[in-house]
C-alpha cells in the first residue's frame, strides 16, 4: 500500500517514520551485519540498529495506543475528528492545523521515540543512534505543546542530533556514523522549503559521506567496504524522505564486504580481510552495556573512570537515566563504576572471545553449528544461571521489560545450533515468541516453539531434554513435560483491582495458579502456603519452589516442612531466582 505522505512533522509523522525505519532496517540488516568491520568485527550492527528501533516504535506505539484508550482511534494514514469524520494529511489548513486534539502531541511523540530508543539502545551504533533521536527530540519538545513543525525546525533538529552525538562519544573518528550525522546536517542547512526538501537533503548528504567513509578510515579501506552505522542512519534518514514524500529513495551504492562462503548461518555473515582490527593490535574482550540512573556530575566523573578502562566509550541520555556503552578487558570494573555512579540495571556483557572479534578474516575459520539448542526467556539472574548450567542459552528478562521478537531472535542467532526449541516462559510472550520462531525459520533453523506460560514449566521440559533423540519426540517429551506441571506465583498488588478472587488493594499479597488470582491476604507465608495446598489437592509428585530477591528464606522452609507433614511422597526442590518480579514461583509435577 502506497504510504500517505506527511506534510509537517507532527506526532503521527513520528509513528510514520519509526515504522518505516523499522521495516527498513529489518530489509537491510543481514547487509549492514555483513560490512560490521568497525569498531570490532563482530557483524552485528544491522542487528543493535534494528532492535533499537523496534524499542523505539513500541514506546511510540503505546503512547497512541494511550490515547486511543483514552478518546478515539486512528491509523498512521488518517485521523478522525471529535464527530468521528475522517481526514487525511490532505485535510491540513493553510497553517498546517490538523485537528488531532485526540492524539499525542509532537512532545508526546519525540519524547516516546527517543526513550524507547535509549532503553532499548543495543550495540555502539544503537547508542549513537538512541542519542541523535534524543538530540531531535530536544529540540522538538522546546516548541511545548505544538501540534506540528516544518522545515527550520527540521533543520534545526538536525543539527542539534549531530552534535548531541558527537558529544557523547568519548573520541569522535571520522569515517563513522558521526561523520555521516553531521554531513546530514551539513547538507539540511543549505536546504530551503518544507520537510520534505530538507529531509531529501539530508539523505543525499549522508549518501555522500557515507561512500567517502572508506577513505577517512583505513580498517574499511582495507576491508572495502562503508561504515555499518553509517550505512544504518542513511536507511533511517531514507525513511524520514518516505515519510514526507510517500515514496523511499533510490538505494545508494556502495561497496560491500566479501562474505565468507560456507559456515556461517543467515545474519552471521563476516567480512573478510585484514580489517578487524587496527595496527595488528586486538581490541578489549568485552563489551559493557548498561542503563544507569544517576545524577550528572556523577556520570561525568563514570565518563572519566571508563575511558581510563577501555574504548569505544558513549554515554547517552540525560534527566537522569542514562545508556552506557564500552569495550573493556574488565568488565567487573566497567559495572562497579556504574555502581559507584548510580544505580546500573539491564547489565549486557558480551566476550568478544577467542577467534571472533579480534581475529582477522584468514584466522578465523566459520564455527560449526550445533545439531540442538533449547532458548529459554529466564525472568531472573539465579533462574538464567539455573538454564545455563542445564545447556540452554538464555535470555534475561526484567520485571516489566519483556523482550522483543528480535532479541529473542539474536537469542536463537547466539545458540548458533541449526535445531532450536524455544520456551518463552511467560503466557504474554506468545505472539512475540512464535514471530522470533518464524524469523528464525526463514534463517534456515528449524525451531519448535513450546508455550511454557512460566519458568518452572521450562524447567520441567528442560529435565527431560535429550538432544540426542529425534527432534520431534524431544519437543513432544518437552512439551508433555511443561503441560503436566501447574505453575503458581506469590506476588504483591501493585494498585486496587478486581480480581478473580475479589478487590484487592495496593500491598495485598496475591496467589495466582495458573495465571489467575486465587488467594488475596496479608502475609506472605500464609498465602504461599494456602496457593501449595490447593495445588497439591489434585496431586503430585515434585514441588519446585524458585524464590525471588525479596522473599526470605523462611519462606520456603515453612513451605519445605508443610509438603513433609501433609505430602509424605512429594519430594521439594528450592532454587534462588533472584530479581524474578514475584517473591515465588511455585511449580508442581
Amino acid at each position: 500500500m502506497a504510504q500517505v505522505p506527511q506534510r509537517f512533522f507532527d506526532a503521527l509523522a513520528v509513528r510514520t517514520w519509526c515504522g518505516l525505519s523499522l521495516r527498513a532496517l529489518g530489509w537491510a540488516r543481514e547487509e549492514i551485519d555483513a560490512i560490521n568491520v568497525y569498531p570490532v568485527a563482530d557483524g552485528d550492527t544491522g542487528t543493535n540498529l534494528y532492535l533499537t528501533v523496534e524499542s523505539a516504535v513500541a514506546a511510540v506505539e503505546a503512547v497512541f495506543a494511550a490515547h486511543e484508550v483514552d478518546g478515539g482511534t486512528r491509523d498512521a494514514s488518517e485521523d478522525r475528528d471529535t464527530s468521528g469524520a475522517r481526514y487525511t494529511s490532505e485535510d491540513q489548513d493553510a497553517s498546517g492545523a490538523r485537528p488531532t486534539a485526540d492524539g499525542p502531541s509532537l512532545a508526546d511523540a519525540v519524547g516516546a521515540m527517543a526513550h524507547g530508543a535509549l532503553i532499548g539502545a543495543r550495540g555502539n551504533s544503537g547508542t549513537i543512534l538512541a542519542q541523535l533521536l534524543r538530540g531531535m527530540a530536544q529540540v522538538f519538545t522546546e516548541r511545548g505543546d505544538s501540534a506540528h513543525t516544518e522545515g527550520p525546525s527540521l533543520r534545526l533538529a538536525l543539527r542539534h542530533a549531530a552534535t548531541s552525538a558527537r558529544q557523547a562519544v568519548a573520541h569522535p573518528v571520522e569515517g563513522t556514523v558521526l561523520t555521516v550525522a553531521s554531513a546530514a546536517a551539513d547538507a539540511a542547512d543549505g536546504a530551503e522549503g518544507d520537510c520534505a526538501e530538507v529531509a531529501r537533503a539530508a539523505y543525499e548528504g549522508a549518501c555522500a559521506a557515507l561512500v567517502a567513509t572508506p577513505g577517512q578510515l583505513p580498517v574499511l579501506e582495507r576491508a572495502g567496504v562503508v561504515d555499518a552505522g553509517g550505512h544504518g542512519l542513511v536507511t533511517v534518514l531514507a525513511a524520514l524522505v518516505e515519510t514526507f514524500t510517500g515514496r523511499a529513495p533510490g538505494p545508494v551504492a556502495v561497496p560491500h564486504a566479501r562474505v565468507e562462503p560456507g559456515g556461517a548461518g543467515a545474519g552471521e555473515e563476516r567480512a573478510t580481510g585484514e580489517c578487524a582490527e587496527e595496527d595488528g593490535e586486538g581490541g578489549p574482550a568485552f563489551e559493557v552495556i548498561y542503563l544507569l540512573e544517576a545524577e550528572d556530575a556523577a556520570v561525568a566523573r563514570l565518563r572519566r573512570r571508563l575511558d581510563a578502562l577501555g574504548d569505544s566509550l558513549v554515554v547517552v541520555g540525560g534527566d537522569g537515566l542514562w545508556n552506557v556503552h564500552v569495550h573493556v578487558d574488565d568488565a567487573g570494573a566497567a559495572v562497579e563504576a556504574g555502581v559507584e555512579a548510580g544505580r546500573p540495571y539491564r547489565i549486557r556483557i558480551t566476550h568478544f572471545g577467542h577467534g571472533d572479534a579480534h581475529t582477522t578474516g584468514a584466522e578465523r575459520p566459520p564455527r560449526e553449528r550445533t545439531q540442538r539448542a533449547v532458548v529459554a526467556v529466564v525472568p531472573g539472574e539465579g533462574l538464567a544461571a539455573l538454564y545455563t548450567e542445564a545447556g540452554a542459552t538464555t535470555l534475561l528478562a526484567r520485571p516489566g521489560e519483556p523482550p522483543a521478537s528480535g532479541e529473542l531472535v539474536q537469542a536463537v542467532r547466539r545458540a548458533h545450533a541449526r535445531e532450536v526449541v524455544l520456551l518463552p516462559n511467560d503466557a504474554d510472550l506468545r505472539h512475540t515468541a512464535a514471530a522470533a520462531a518464524e524469523q528464525a525459520r526463514t534463517e534456515g533453523v528449524r525451531v519448535a516453539l513450546i508455550p511454557t506460560r512460566s519458568a518452572v514449566q521450562g524447567i520441567a521440559a528442560l529435565a527431560v531434554h535429550e538432544p540426542e533423540r529425534r527432534f520431534d519426540e524431544d519437543v513432544v517429551a518437552m512439551t508433555s513435560a511443561a503441560g503436566a506441571t501447574r505453575h503458581a506465583e506469590v506476588t504483591v498488588a501493585e494498585r486496587q483491582s478486581w480480581t478473580t478472587a475479589g478487590i484487592c488493594q495496593a500491598g495485598d499479597v496475591l496467589g495466582l495458579i495458573d495465571g489467575d488470582v486465587a488467594v488475596i491476604g496479608a502475609d506472605v507465608s500464609e498465602v504461599a502456603a494456602t496457593v501449595l495446598d490447593r495445588m497439591l489437592s489434585a496431586g503430585g509428585e515434585l514441588v519446585t519452589l524458585v524464590l525471588g530477591d525479596e522473599a526470605p528464606q523462611a519462606v520456603a522452609d515453612r513451605l519445605e516442612a508443610r509438603v513433609r507433614e501433609a505430602y509424605l511422597a512429594v519430594d521439594t526442590v528450592v532454587y534462588r531466582g533472584g530479581r524474578q518480579g514475584a517473591l515465588l514461583l511455585v511449580g508442581v509435577e
